[in-house]
């Protein structure tokens, strides 16, 4: 590792160790992981890929009042605080760039394989059991209801939409990470993706069973 990768990841720790559960240090270091996971076998450029996803919640959108460009600009702004050229800052913004999920309807952009790596490690951290106890996280820091029968979920065509929209933790399933295993660009996250999205069906299926109290 890097003394750049090294310096920055401590840095990110220290920032994110005390973030609410669904967006922690925790969850920045699964995404870390899995994306070192994917590019051994995808290929692409490491370094760019570890600061992408060590940097890729620096500034989110969720916790900072909307804001989809601080993000990028902010972690760029760090590479370059921690020595690291002017070519690897804009190549790791540019990743950081197009991470988020900005609504049903709405295309992912088009990005380098770094850039689909990033992005599928995030999104397989959004699915899966994981992705259900980090649902339920945030779902309860933002106080939503876990179910309300008479709101059904809606597919977002923007960003603002999407970000504004008033819900309950069951419908985020149908309105987001149901769809991601669909949305995985790179073999071995779709691998991955598959086993994940299954665990959160039977979960809904059990759930619901549940609620009607039919077991």
């Amino acid at each position: 590792m890097s003394s750049l990768i090294e310096s920055i990841k401590k840095r990110i720790e220290n920032q994110f160790i005390d973030q609410e559960g669904s967006h922690d240090w925790q969850h920045i270091l699964r995404v870390y992981n899995l994306a070192v996971q994917i590019h051994s076998k995808e290929g692409g450029d490491k370094e760019i890929i570890e600061l992408a996803a060590l940097l890729h919640d620096i500034s989110d959108h969720k916790y900072n009042g909307g804001d989809f460009d601080a993000g990028w600009k902010i972690a760029k702004e760090i590479i370059l605080e921690y020595g690291g050229s002017e070519i690897l800052a804009d190549n790791v913004a540019s990743v950081v760039k197009i991470i988020s999920f900005k609504g049903a309807k709405v295309q992912d952009e088009i990005t380098s394989l770094e850039g689909k790596i990033v992005r599928d490690a995030d999104r397989l951290d959004a699915i899966g059991a994981i992705g259900i106890a980090r649902t339920f996280a945030y779902g309860g820091s933002k106080n939503q209801a876990l179910y309300l029968e008479n709101v059904s979920p809606v597919m977002h065509d923007s960003k603002e939409a999407y970000f504004h929209a008033k819900t309950h933790t069951i419908n985020h399933f149908y309105e987001k990470l149901l769809l991601l295993k669909d949305r995985m660009e790179t073999k071995t996250a779709k691998e991955i993706a598959e086993v994940r999205h299954q665990r959160m069906l039977q979960f809904i299926d059990e759930f619901m069973s549940e609620v009607n109290c039919q077991s």
